[in-house]
């Protein structure tokens, strides 16, 4: 059967009546991959899943959101879409905003976007408006904005983008059979975890689950302001899809870290930066550094003897599912500068031998 997008896939769960013109690339069905080299990281009766949302159509986790978001902004009789971005929201909300046939508008924070983002918005023909501030700041422009123009606001605060994200949940139990035991997401403005607790509830609630897991979100150090309990004003860190000092969801995600028994916790970059360059190396996986905040989170825990504490279900191992959000092409230029360029070579077998160690 042909996988015909999350909105026909889990019509039953989402706001949209037969009227609904849907707006899809497909997006959804992202690979869970079992990952060994975590697993033994992790710890003994462990099996760690890695959600390879950089799968989705332009990248991220974000077009599960944002098909639904643009086909109820259609629905309405909108023109053109607005978001405030760090770079995966533009390039979906102006992907799908193309692919609709709208107008999209994009602010993003000068300077604090990736270059693999921009392209993707640029190139799908947005209105791109680079501003000297942070993405807090943009976003509260871009709400004034959506107020006084007749123009969808398609970041998270759009309840669609939630329903759209859950779907996430939703493909996780539906591969496993059932939720997972522990659930570990990077949080940035935090839909997504908020999105992600929602699937979660609602297969609780409709039996398809027998039981919900433990939400564990994890923000860069140097972005915090869920760990620390206050808004951040300017916030910093090398992943800068998680560069945010005032979580658009901030309520939900206390809300999913608190009913699950979970937490939000903090990675530092260099914690994050190792987890990056270990998933290419050992799982063949090439995520973008804010996604791999998650793996950060999980070899911190494992570090710390976490996972021992945890109580084991029985007759299976623990089961753990770290969300990747984009993929690595979403930021080249992070992933040069964290290897070692290499050198220029004269066209000689024995040189060129010596230079990649074969002997």
């Amino acid at each position: 059967m042909t996988w015909p997008g999350i909105i026909e896939r889990y019509r039953a769960h989402l706001p949209v009546t037969r009227k609904t013109p849907v707006v899809t690339l497909l997006e959804g069905n992202t690979p869970l991959l079992h990952s060994p080299a975590l697993s033994e990281r992790a710890g003994r009766g462990i099996a760690v899943y890695l959600k390879c949302e950089g799968l989705n159509p332009t990248g991220s986790f974000k077009d599960r959101g944002m098909t639904l978001a643009i086909s109820k902004a259609v629905e309405a009789g909108s023109v053109a879409v607005l978001c405030a971005s760090t770079g995966n929201t533009s390039a979906s909300a102006s992907a799908y905003a193309a692919r609709a046939g709208l107008r999209s508008i994009v602010l993003i924070p000068s300077g604090a976007i990736a270059l693999g983002k921009l392209s993707q918005a640029l190139i799908h023909n947005a209105s791109v408006a680079a501003v000297d501030a942070n993405f807090d700041a943009c976003l509260a422009i871009a709400r004034s904005m959506a107020q006084q123009h007749r123009v969808t606001l398609v970041n998270s605060v759009n309840p669609h983008r939630i329903e759209g994200q859950k779907t996430c949940a939703f493909e996780i139990c539906d591969v496993l059979g059932r939720a997972p035991d522990l659930h570990l997401t990077p949080v940035g403005n935090a839909g997504n975890i908020t999105a992600q607790w929602k699937g979660y509830t609602e297969y609780f609630r409709l039996r398809k689950i027998s039981r919900l897991p433990v939400m564990l979100g994890f923000q860069a150090q140097g972005a915090a302001p869920l760990v620390l309990g206050r808004i951040i004003k300017q916030p910093h860190t090398v992943a800068t899809a998680i560069r945010i000092g005032n979580p658009a969801s901030w309520q939900g995600a206390v809300t999913a870290a608190a009913q699950s028994h979970g937490g939000i916790r903090a990675v530092t970059d260099r914690e994050i930066l190792h987890a990056y360059r270990l998933l290419a190396r050992e799982d063949g996986v090439f995520a973008e550094p804010a996604s791999a905040a998650s793996v950060a989170g999980l070899l911190k825990l494992a570090g710390q003897g976490f996972f021992k504490r945890v109580k084991r279900p029985a007759g299976r191992p623990l089961t753990i599912v770290c969300i990747l959000t984009g993929h690595g092409l979403k930021d080249p230029e992070r992933a040069v500068k964290s290897v070692r360029a290499p050198a220029l070579l004269a066209p000689s077998i024995s040189a060129i031998c010596k230079a990649v160690g074969l002997r």
